[in-house]
């Protein structure tokens, strides 16, 4: 394909919104033709300069953020419209943009649970719309490639859910969680994971390690839907600005050995760009996946006691949200999954390791 995608960002004043642009700019086939913002943004009269919210890229974007006209952006020249938008804004604009014959890639939590009735209990969200819960992909490439290719609207997974599902997805499969347990996630996020809107928790004298959202938290359903298992989801907020480690516990089936497991690994993921295999007794870590696409995965297998413990590791702003959008928008149009999230100095690595 050689064509130029018009690309609109709804939400363009987060920071999910700054990093698609960022790394929009750099992406061969795509031209940001609007830059909008939405509910609870400030964005409400006058249009207020990019630049301005995200000094790094001054002399960069010379378009303005402007106030969101839902109208005018359905019988826009948009072909892909990114939602970075709360979770309610996204289940009203979502079904209007893809009738108007738009392909969406929503950043928010509303369509990635499949269903009305799990989304209302979990969100709180209700929709006069649920057919599109059949028609909404869920957007972890690595799972879902081929439906994404075809789809008029993906939904983008959480972040926490993309560091977890990466890890337990294979095992899931396989077979390798003993029946009857479930994993045990531990998984720290930067404070970028709270957004952008001010809050007390995350400002800089009062931001420390410590959980939240224990045994109540949104992505533990969407975890559990997309991993295949149930598991046991504690988040916590680190003292840093991005990045998620997660670290997972196993209980093996029986049968299960290091040697297998990473068998699993290896079959899974060796010919995927953007999951790294670790070798033995290499660690992930925010700072190796730092304002990167990848994810990160190391494990230890305790064959003694049937106990296994993987390590993921990735950036929550780019592969937990912008950047696996925009891998997402390159299947769907048939482009190779780097462009726009990996530089021309990459191109010798990905004619050696399978570019799909």
């Amino acid at each position: 394909m050689n064509d130029t995608l018009n690309i609109s960002i709804v939400g363009a004043s987060g920071y999910t919104g700054g990093e698609l642009v960022e790394r929009l700019l750099g992406h061969p086939h795509a031209r940001i033709v609007s830059l909008l913002g939405s509910e609870g943004s400030g964005i409400k009269g006058e249009p207020r300069s990019f630049e301005s919210l995200f000094p790094r890229l001054r002399g960069r974007v010379g378009q303005s953020i402007t106030p969101l006209n839902v109208e005018a952006l359905c019988e826009s020249d948009t072909d892909v419209a990114f939602l970075a938008t709360p979770h309610e804004t996204s289940m009203q604009l979502a079904p209007a943009l893809v009738d108007a014959g738009k392909r969406v890639i929503d950043l928010s939590g509303a369509w990635r649970l499949g269903g009305a009735a799990l989304t209302e209990a979990t969100y709180g969200l209700r929709t006069t719309r649920p057919e599109f819960f059949d028609a909404a992909v869920y957007g972890l490439v690595e799972i879902s490639r081929d439906r994404i290719a075809s789809a008029r609207l993906v939904s983008n997974p959480g972040c926490y859910p993309t560091a977890s599902i990466l890890a337990l997805h294979p095992l899931v499969k396989a077979g390798v969680v003993r029946s009857g347990t479930r994993p045990i996630i531990d998984a720290t996020s930067g404070v970028s994971g709270a957004g952008r809107s001010a809050n007390a928790r995350t400002t800089f004298g009062e931001v420390s390690l410590q959980p939240y959202g224990v045994l109540n938290h949104r992505h533990a359903p969407e975890i559990e839907l997309h991993a295949g298992a149930g598991v046991v989801f504690t988040p916590h907020l680190g003292a840093y600005d991005r990045g998620i480690l997660a670290t997972i516990h196993v209980e093996l089936a029986p049968g299960w050995t290091a040697a297998r497991i990473g068998e699993v690994y290896r079959d899974m993921y060796a010919h995927e760009r953007f999951v790294r295999l670790l070798p033995p007794g290499e660690w992930p870590s925010v700072a190796g996946v730092r304002q990167t696409n990848f994810c990160d995965l190391s494990w230890g297998c305790d064959e003694k006691h049937g106990h296994l413990i993987v390590v993921s590791a990735i950036d929550n702003l780019v592969k937990g949200a912008s950047g696996q959008a925009i891998q997402a928008m390159n299947v769907m149009h048939g482009l190779p999954e780097h462009l726009g999230l990996l530089d021309s100095t990459d191109a010798g690595v990905l004619s050696g390791k399978g570019d799909v």
